[in-house]
């Protein structure tokens, strides 16, 4: 299969699959891979917001990050305390970006300290989104001995 096939073979796909190393700039502007800015579309929006379960930030297209908010806080009372409390919190832990004409996004401080991000960035596709690590602490999280084999993580999904 020819680079171009592959290529719109994984957009027509819809996941986000592959790891890049790329470096921010000075101005602390990282670069989205054109391939993953394709599966985003032309909305060009990002939902970013710290992990809930490791020290990296969690990327998913504007879209489905309203989606899965709708299916939940969004259905919520305003008057239930601990819906806002939820909302609140998610709301002050992510952000929406876009990007600029040459696919970089800014992303807010708060959210580069909590993952440690430097001048180099590891993205990982998750397939439903794309996470963003530090180097170092992604490697030791894909080096560990008691994540899962390739076998059980297909096993565990059922592919």
């Amino acid at each position: 299969m020819s680079g171009e096939a592959e290529q719109s073979s994984r957009v027509e796909m819809g996941v986000f699959v592959n790891e890049y190393i790329h470096n921010m700039d000075a101005k602390k502007r990282l670069t989205i891979p054109s391939e993953w800015r394709e599966l985003i579309g032309a909305q060009g929006r990002i939902f970013i917001m710290r992990s809930v379960t490791d020290s990296c930030l969690m990327a998913f297209r504007a879209t489905e990050a309203s989606r899965r908010l709708q299916e939940s806080i969004m259905k919520l009372s305003i008057t239930d305390r601990r819906s806002r409390q939820v909302a609140r919190k998610i709301g002050a832990e992510s952000d929406m970006l876009p990007w600029d004409s040459q696919g970089r996004i800014r992303i807010k401080d708060s959210l580069l300290e909590f993952a440690e991000l430097g001048s180099e960035v590891m993205l990982v596709g998750t397939l439903d989104g794309f996470e963003l690590w530090n180097p170092e602490k992604y490697k030791q999280v894909s080096e560990d001995p008691e994540g899962p084999s390739l076998g059980d993580a297909a096993e565990y999904v059922g592919f």
